[in-house]
């Protein structure tokens, strides 16, 4: 009997450490968001998103083995950058991640 490990999304963020300028988040504050009219939007961050389906045997495992990949083939840059890599769950099936581009 072949049992099939259940498939985790396992979502990566990306992004400029604090004390780091986030020239992108800074022009999208200034030229739309102040623009626009939210003067009470104090700042903005940008980030880079990756999700990721993997299968594995567990949730934690899932992301041990993310968090493992992003470390060891350093899929940031840890000098200026912040990685968190948090499991969105279990996925029903055999669900796929769709670009909309």
């Amino acid at each position: 009997m072949s049992t099939t490990m259940p498939k985790f999304i396992v979502i990566v963020t990306i992004e400029n450490k604090p004390d780091i300028n986030d020239p992108e988040g800074e022009t999208i504050h200034r030229d739309l968001v102040i623009r626009g009219g939210y003067s009470s939007i104090e700042s903005v961050r940008s980030a880079k998103t990756l999700k990721i389906i993997i299968s594995e045997k567990s949730e934690n495992e899932a992301e041990k083995v993310v968090r493992n990949l992003c470390e060891e083939l350093r899929i940031y840059n840890p000098v200026v950058s912040s990685c968190n890599v948090k499991s969105a769950g279990e996925l029903p099936g055999k669900a796929k991640i769709h670009s909309s581009h």
